[in-house]
């Protein structure tokens, strides 16, 4: 009868270690959708800064200069947010 008992304890400890890497997968997927997600946006977010400096230097070559460094911080804001997502989803 100990031995039966022994065997048993042995089965759920495995059902417990399969259900913990079940559970570890599931979270290492939920991470990179969520990281996939960030690093979308800010791609999102960079395409649209660099389509609003095109038709601003377009309607205004003057400012040519100026727009050219918002455009940049704005880049650069952008992708430091995507930074600070994945490290923080890590």
């Amino acid at each position: 009868m100990k031995k039966g008992g022994r065997e048993n304890n042995k089965n759920k400890l495995e059902g417990n270690n399969m259900l913990a890497a079940d559970i570890a997968q599931n979270l290492l997927i939920n991470t990179d959708i969520k990281t996939g997600v960030a690093m979308a946006g800010a791609s999102i977010g960079i395409g649209c800064a660099t389509a609003g400096a095109l038709i601003a230097m377009s309607r205004n070559p003057g400012m040519m200069g100026r727009i050219l460094l918002w455009m940049f911080v704005g880049m650069a804001l952008a992708e430091g947010w995507a930074v600070i997502a994945w490290f923080a989803v890590k």
